[in-house]
């Protein structure tokens, strides 16, 4: 087995990852990092050999872990990495700080990063997909980040390194985002308020939020323009599509496609990673039969398959 570097953090093997995501499936990674904070995130990457890969990893929120796992190191940034700081009408965030408590943070201080509110996960995956809701977007917020390399050197990380684009940006691969900074308009902070309890509420009135899910599982096939912001172009909700191919309430095995939104996909219970990925493409393929649009996957999808032999 491959010797690691000696951490402050925590530091495990053959780590089953089926309980660090919301749709609780997947099967374990070689090894799962916790790193203490950025100094002991940085050492390690450092002094971890060339040929072992790197997955960071929030709250799984977007998340499918293939039931045969990954052969990576999992870096899971949890705590040491969730502060929040509120300065003039700039927000400081680690990457493990719940969108939903940024937003939160900053409306008591009358800065308006209200969009956040009901976007499911946390910074880090915020950032990595450009999330966005209402109109507005990461890109639109967002001033600087703090990133480190896979060769455990600290860098700042401007728009225009990440290249934000619609539901994505760009990162090297083993890098590890560790900070960021917002920039929102001010506002009152009682009507800040008031405007994210009318967001929850409208949520829960459309989305399965009681249900086991990983938040929209298909990306609505709209334009997109180089700044990051979404145009009306192609103004095309994946949901209606899905729900026009005959798939709202599908179901393969212990997964299926919620009744409430097409667009959201449910470990009923007993799921495997297997059953969802199965059913998401199924539900591409008839998306696609009907309308001739190619649906995107928001939810990321790592790790193996578990390939069965004949006599299974």
């Amino acid at each position: 087995m491959t010797t690691m570097p000696e951490t402050r953090g925590m530091l495990a093997a053959n780590k089953p990852l089926d309980g660090l995501t919301w749709l609780r499936v997947g099967g374990p990674a070689d090894w799962l990092f916790q790193p203490a904070d950025v100094d002991d995130l940085a050492t390690f990457l450092r002094n971890l050999p060339d040929d072992v890969a790197v997955f960071p990893m929030g709250v799984g929120s977007n998340l499918i872990v293939r039931d045969g796992g990954l052969r990576a190191v999992v870096i899971r940034m949890g705590r040491g990495f969730n502060g929040i700081e509120v300065n003039g009408n700039r927000v400081r965030a680690g990457v493990g700080a719940l969108d939903a408590h940024v937003a939160r943070k900053a409306g008591q201080a009358g800065v308006d990063l209200t969009f956040l509110r009901t976007i499911p996960g946390a910074v880090g995956g915020a950032i990595r997909m450009n999330a966005g809701c209402y109109g507005t977007y990461v890109a639109d917020v967002f001033v600087e980040a703090t990133a480190v390399t896979r060769d455990g050197e600290i860098v700042t990380l401007t728009a225009e390194d990440l290249q934000f684009q619609y539901r994505q940006s760009q990162l090297p691969e083993g890098w590890v985002l560790v900070e960021a900074v917002f920039e929102g308009p001010m506002g009152d902070a009682e009507e800040l308020a008031t405007r994210m309890e009318t967001q929850l509420a409208k949520r829960n009135a459309t989305q399965p939020t009681k249900d086991r899910t990983a938040g929209s599982t298909f990306r609505n096939p709209a334009g997109f323009s180089s700044t990051g912001r979404a145009d009306d172009v192609h103004d095309l909700k994946a949901w209606k599509l899905i729900d026009e191919a005959g798939m709202r309430g599908a179901r393969v095995g212990g997964a299926m496609m919620s009744d409430m939104h097409a667009n959201f996909m449910i470990n009923t219970g007993g799921a495997t990673a297997a059953d969802l990925e199965n059913l998401g493409e199924e539900v591409r393929k008839r998306v696609f039969q009907n309308s001739g649009i190619e649906l995107e996957w928001e939810i990321k999808r790592v790790g193996e398959k578990i390939h069965k032999t004949t006599a299974e």
